[in-house]
């Protein structure tokens, strides 16, 4: 489970719903550095207070050296980690601040090994942090627009609640929160109206959201995420039930669905489901071709059971009984062999709907790279270049290509053929965004390039392993110890 998130201005609403809505000084700090870097997403259709705190950012960094060297310290960073997006992306620094306590220290609330891989690979940016919000003073700025911020709060606390209220009415789920979750939406400004991030880390829902110029607040996404919120807790209770559509997983190899819905069955089946439930009940009855093209989508992406769930639906809106003790009735009612037989026939789309919630590493299932790391640790490298041959073949996206390079590059080591093992090192480095293995690429090209007496490059490589972001004190020394002498292979004895 979380830590604390960082600390709202104020409690939170009486308890008229399950959501908490909540403003932050951590995420205001955060979004304000960050738009002082040229982060323009949604700047237009954003509320002018973004611009007015941007333009008093830059007035402190005008007058203060101070201020302006840790404003361009942040910026470096930032440019420094850009995930290849190629438009300023911030998700990794949300999911970072909802892991940080409040000013001034701005201090992980958890252990780096627990923290989610987005946020891990941007947790140097902490220390930046701390000395922006001093420099220029943004704790002042803070107070300045406290008092704008806690309006929106109560702006936007009817329509969050309705959406929340309704979803339950649907649903007809009893009023009381599970025991142990929370569900949050945070209201940050400074940040693009044009998307959502929302966050599960374990058994805590996130939304973070921006209010726009016309009014209006994402509530769509707030609703889905809400929709995992309830529904997920229930799949925990029906294991037996969800192993036995395990099957259907077989064919959706091809969709393009993250790869996650197609190793977790409960991932698919409730995705499916909340596809379903949003057709129903976004869309007006009135304009059913509507509502079939969205349901024929979510099948083309990959959700095959949302054509079942949407019919299931139907008798469901007829009954009294919740979806508390409806949810295990939809899984044993599923004809599995239909659904397969049908889920055969799709023809999937050449890409899916981006994702609106991500999972915290603490519940990913182990990858066929962990098992790799586990081979090599134990000696059998035939085995583990075989795993990660076979994942750059793929190409899967995201990581998983740096990690595999990063794998067999140490192998080719072993074997000691340099050559190759520099150029699936590079390969890590200009594709891996995890801290740690970015810098250990670093670190091992620094070594070969001082094994080829190629000292200035060695440095280069050296001096990039310290700034990769990762804290470990293996990987500060090994960086460190290439600074300040050339690297020397043991010799066998």
């Amino acid at each position: 489970m979380a830590g604390l998130l960082a600390a709202p201005v104020s409690s939170s609403f009486p308890q008229t719903t399950k959501a908490q809505l909540e403003v932050s000084e951590t995420f205001f700090t955060l979004s304000a550095a960050l738009n002082s870097c040229g982060y323009d997403a949604g700047l237009e259709e954003s509320l002018l207070l973004r611009k007015a705190v941007r333009a008093e950012v830059e007035a402190a960094a005008k007058s203060s050296p101070a201020a302006a060297q840790a404003r361009d310290t942040i910026c470096h960073f930032w440019k420094d980690h850009q995930q290849e997006t190629g438009r300023g992306d911030v998700a990794s620094y949300t999911s970072l601040a909802l892991e940080l306590g409040p000013p001034p220290l701005f201090a992980p609330t958890l252990p780096e090994a627990d923290l989610p891989p987005d946020a891990a690979y941007v947790l140097g940016v902490t220390p930046l942090l701390q000395r922006f919000y001093q420099a220029a003073a943004v704790g002042a700025l803070w107070a300045k627009h406290r008092r704008e911020y806690e309006s929106l709060r109560l702006q936007f606390h009817d329509p969050v609640s309705d959406v929340i209220t309704e979803t339950d009415r649907y649903l007809r789920l009893p009023f009381s929160n599970y025991p142990g979750q929370r569900f949050v939406v945070y209201l940050e400004p400074l940040l693009s109206p044009l998307r959502a991030d929302a966050r599960n880390y374990g058994s805590n829902y996130f939304v973070v959201v921006s209010p726009g110029q016309d009014g209006q607040l994402r509530l769509p996404e707030i609703r889905h995420t809400y929709l995992h919120y309830v529904l997920e807790p229930l799949a925990l209770g029906h294991g037996i039930s969800l192993k036995r559509l395990e099957p259907i997983l077989l064919d959706i190899r091809n969709a393009p669905l993250n790869r996650a819905y197609k190793d977790d069955i409960s991932l698919m089946v409730n995705e499916s489901l909340i596809r379903a439930i949003e057709a129903r009940t976004s869309i007006p009855k009135s304009s059913e071709s509507l509502r079939a093209a969205y349901v024929e989508r979510s099948v083309q992406e990959g959700l095959v059971l949302t054509h079942y769930f949407y019919e299931a639906l139907a008798d469901f809106e007829k009954g009294s009984t919740g979806m508390k003790d409806s949810y295990g009735d939809l899984l044993h009612n599923i004809d599995l062999e239909h659904e397969r037989k049908r889920a055969r026939q799709v023809v999937f789309a050449a890409e899916a709907a981006p994702e609106v919630i991500s999972a915290s590493k603490a519940f990913s299932a182990p990858t066929i790279l962990d098992t790799a790391e586990q081979k090599l640790a134990m000696g059998d490298t035939a085995a583990a270049q075989k795993l990660a041959s076979e994942v750059l073949q793929h190409n899967s996206g995201g990581d998983e290509p740096g990690r595999a390079a990063f794998i067999l590059a140490r192998i080719a080591t072993l074997s000691g053929k340099m050559e190759e093992a520099r150029a699936d090192f590079q390969q890590a480095v200009d594709s891996v965004h995890d801290p740690r293995v970015l810098a250990w690429s670093h670190i091992y090209l620094g070594r070969i390039f001082d094994i080829q007496l190629n000292r200035e490059a060695a440095l280069a490589e050296y001096r990039a392993a310290l700034a990769a972001g990762d804290s470990h004190p293996d990987t500060k020394g090994a960086a460190e110890r290439g600074l300040e002498a050339p690297y020397q292979p043991q010799r066998p004895r």
